[in-house]
């Protein structure tokens, strides 16, 4: 059965939901679509089984598959060019996070002037996007971005060379597709990987600055269903029902951080650019360092209730009824364990010569803004040491 939520985006959820959207679209469309994809998701036949199913239901499809794992301006030119030279009436975004930033990002370059840095999020670019963007369609087939419900583009630009965030309320996709049957062929290691990405983003949602009970409540759901269906979907990756929550998660996650992010994520975004570290991964590998340090050398600044958050997330995971809030990174490292997460990052080529750059780019990263605690950019080189 294929059910539909709206909260806010109009999400189709369950088996058979990529063949709905097909049917949906169809009914309207005159022009094709672009299917943004990339060379992963090709490999693994995903792009010509949805394709078949999207085709079957009356559909035009224009294939665009030129997007990199951490995608670039030049995979949003040419998928402009794509746009254009079919007079393309929207676009489907296939894949993880990255196929979703690339289309979201082909939207506003179809019908705004370059360079895509001018819509830098932390320097006022939302203000730029003045024109009607295409529409975007999502089906994600890993669980842990969330960039199917979000409202950002993370594309590393031309003239920074770093990721820079575009965010603006019209890229929310119109429609997001949650179809387990499209992740079951996911590797257990990236399918913990990107399990960690919907964990972290409720976990920063939940513990950011700022009242916002609903997403609160939303980030908490997250967690708990990460902690319940990730150990599952990795151990049995064709449990059905375990990939279905962790699609729910990952898109609850990114609901819930419309009321922000945190230093983890501030952190992680340099690793990719400089080491091509999985976004999923850099945030598993940081989390706990990141959680105790805060608590050791920030102890002053903890008021009571970020001490309760700590504890009320500590006590989600299995035997840890009693927790307290100091336990919450040992709880973190060992639910990543337990989901075979054994790297550290010295290992994925983290250098301390770098590390001064690596602080520096990532307290430019605007994510940190809402972490519960204020950071200066010798704290962020500080946890990047822990680390080593």
């Amino acid at each position: 059965m294929v059910l539909q939520y709206n909260y806010p985006t109009t999400i189709l959820y369950g088996p058979g939901a990529v063949a709905e959207l097909g049917r949906r679209l169809a009914a309207g469309a005159g022009r094709p679509f672009v299917l943004v994809t990339d060379a992963g998701v090709v490999k693994a036949g995903l792009a010509e089984r949805v394709g078949r199913a999207l085709l079957a239901a009356g559909l035009q499809i224009e294939p665009f598959a030129d997007v990199h794992a951490n995608p670039v301006e030049e995979d949003v030119e040419r998928g402009v060019e794509a746009f254009r030279a079919v007079g393309a009436a929207g676009l489907i975004a296939l894949g993880g996070g990255s196929p979703m930033d690339a289309a979201k990002a082909i939207a506003v370059l179809a019908t705004h002037d370059g360079p895509l840095s001018r819509f830098d999020d932390s320097r006022g670019g939302d203000k730029l996007i003045t024109q009607p963007l295409p529409p975007v369609y999502a089906i994600p087939t890993t669980a842990g971005t969330g960039s199917e419900v979000g409202r950002s583009s993370v594309i590393i630009t031309r003239d920074t060379g770093v990721k820079t965030v575009i965010f603006h309320p019209s890229l929310m996709p119109r429609m997001a597709v949650l179809d387990p049957e499209l992740t079951v062929g996911l590797p257990a290691f990236l399918t913990a990987a990107t399990g960690f990405d919907a964990f972290t983003h409720g976990l920063e949602a939940y513990l950011a600055k700022g009242f916002h009970p609903m997403a609160d409540a939303v980030a908490m759901g997250c967690m708990e269903l990460v902690v319940e269906a990730l150990p599952r979907a990795v151990a049995r990756g064709d449990d059905i029902e375990a990939r279905g929550r962790m699609l729910l998660a990952a898109s609850m996650g990114a609901t819930a951080f419309q009321k922000g992010l945190g230093v983890i994520h501030s952190l992680a975004h340099p690793l990719s650019t400089r080491y091509g570290i999985h976004h999923g991964l850099a945030n598993a590998l940081l989390l706990p360092t990141a959680l105790a340090w805060q608590l050791e050398e920030k102890a002053d600044a903890f008021t009571d209730d970020l001490r309760d958050r700590y504890q009320r997330v500590a006590r989600l995971f299995r035997g840890r009824e009693k927790a307290r809030p100091g336990d919450l990174p040992e709880a973190v490292t060992a639910f990543r364990s337990r989901v075979g997460i054994e790297d550290t990052l010295a290992e994925r080529g983290l250098e301390r010569e770098d590390i001064p750059d690596l602080a520096r780019e990532a307290y430019a990263d605007p994510c940190h803004a809402q972490n519960p605690i204020a950071l200066l950019e010798s704290d962020l080189a500080a946890m990047y040491e822990r680390c080593l």
